[in-house]
């Protein structure tokens, strides 16, 4: 392998001739071989638009020169546009600033604005980092890494799960079956509402993570070492906050108070909640099909899902609710994420908190697996899905929780003592009141009409 000598404030430092990196990049790469987990791609890409938006905030102000703005602008395209990959080696375990990260970005611009320009004219420090601190660079490549990853990937499907929950609503609202609380036959319910309820959870857990993405979208650019803004004029920091959001397309805003928004990330845990809230509902509603799906023949087997691959390796012809169950495992990571964002939170000190890049690891990681398992749970489990009618009129039909809605008639007492005699003799519980004489077959078809239990109000004779 070539190699060429590039320098730092520590002295020389062979870098491989074929990348962009400088020595601190090398440096990093070099001295923290812990393990494969690499800083997300989504925050080099969020990188690129805040150098680009600090470049040309700097040039309108005066303090860097229009080619050298220009220079950072045309490379920041270039990242976006995937050209430089592979010139981002750096691993999540780095100094819990990001400073490595931030180096290695403003190394490989200002390399790569070399090689355009065909002479030297940008420096890493100098130009590229002008006026900015790893401290406030880091940060904020997090909360607009995070927006995109949002809006472009985990809203879009939830927002696809939510829909198809709606459609399996209607086309399932006139399907009765036995609702169960405590895992214990209860009154009836739809297979249409229990679809709404669905859709309802998902929605509420979309609203959940829209609340607190407001704050993402405060950042603390211009604060620089400790948010105090030191070698950043004042005009800057309301500047770049403004490119940045013309770039981005997104209304990002300057924190009220920097140095509150430089030593806490607060912020960063509020959304890492509302990412294990979702998942905890799509566990729960993962775990329902899972149920519901039970059997074929010894289960409830109220729901046929799409039969994805074999189940055993020693059963023959058992298949497993294998989509169910993944969707469950990729939740469970996310409970785990949260646990090491809500550490690393913790543990700031004084005007910086230097656990930020497991920060950034968890919560990109936790996104891409909500957004790809629950396309996944679309794609592969609910497209495909097939009530069981029978079954679910079988079920209904031997269930005792309709004598709830004898209540209002013969209260209580007596329909508990109805409904011990049904569960004692297996016989069904319409029999047993029909026998006692209690009331007309025609009462009870209208009293105990199943349909109308699923609807808010007293039964009626």
């Amino acid at each position: 392998m070539e190699y060429r000598i590039e320098h730092d404030s520590m002295g020389e430092v062979k870098v491989p001739a074929d990348k962009l990196w400088g020595a601190q990049t090398q440096r990093s790469f070099q001295n923290f071989e812990i393990g494969d987990e690499k800083i997300p791609a989504e925050v080099i890409t969020a990188f690129s638009y805040l150098k680009e938006a600090a470049a040309l905030a700097n040039c309108r102000l005066g303090v860097l020169d229009e080619k050298k703005a220009k220079l950072i602008s045309t490379v920041c395209e270039e990242i976006r546009a995937g050209k430089l990959c592979g010139n981002f080696p750096l691993a999540v375990w780095q100094t819990g600033s990001g400073t490595q990260s931030n180096m290695n970005v403003n190394e490989v611009i200002a390399n790569r604005g070399n090689e355009i320009a065909g002479e030297k004219l940008l420096h890493p420090n100098d130009d590229c980092n002008k006026s900015q601190s790893s401290n406030d660079t880091f940060p904020t490549a997090m909360h607009i890494a995070a927006v995109i990853a949002i809006e472009d990937g985990l809203f879009p499907a939830i927002d696809l799960l939510a829909a198809t929950f709606r459609r399996l609503m209607a086309e399932n609202d006139g399907i009765v079956k036995t609702g169960r609380t405590h895992l214990q036959d209860a009154v009836p319910i739809t297979l249409g509402q229990e679809m709404g309820a669905y859709a309802s959870a998902v929605r509420r857990s979309m609203r959940r993570i829209r609340y607190v993405l407001r704050h993402i979208h405060t950042i603390n650019m211009g604060g620089t070492a400790v948010g105090t803004g030191l070698n950043a004029e004042p005009a800057y920091i309301k500047a770049v906050a403004k490119r940045l959001s013309e770039i981005t397309g997104e209304t990002y805003r300057t924190s009220q108070n920097i140095i509150d928004a430089t030593n806490n990330t607060d912020a960063f845990a509020d959304f890492s909640s509302a990412l294990k809230n979702a998942a905890l509902v799509l566990i729960k509603l993962a775990n329902d099909f899972r149920l519901m799906a039970s059997g074929p023949r010894c289960g409830l087997n109220e729901l046929h899902l799409p039969m994805r691959q074999p189940g055993s390796s020693i059963m023959p012809g058992k298949v497993n609710p294998v989509i169910a169950e993944v969707l469950d495992q990729a939740c469970y990571q996310v409970i785990a994420g949260d646990l090491a964002v809500t550490l690393a939170v913790e543990n700031g000190q004084f005007e910086l908190n230097v656990m930020e890049p497991i920060m950034a690891y968890n919560l990109f990681n936790s996104m891409n697996y909500l957004t790809n398992a629950v396309r996944t749970f679309v794609d592969k489990l609910l497209i495909g899905l097939a009530p069981n009618r029978e079954q679910c009129r079988q079920w209904l039909d031997r269930s005792v929780g309709v004598v709830t809605a004898l209540l209002p008639h013969i209260g209580y007492e007596q329909s508990a003592m109805l409904a011990k005699e049904a569960y004692t003799t297996g016989r069904p519980i319409r029999e047993v009141i029909l026998e006692k004489k209690l009331l007309t077959k025609e009462q009870l078809d209208h009293i105990m009409s199943p349909a109308q239990m699923t609807q808010p109000g007293i039964t009626h004779e």
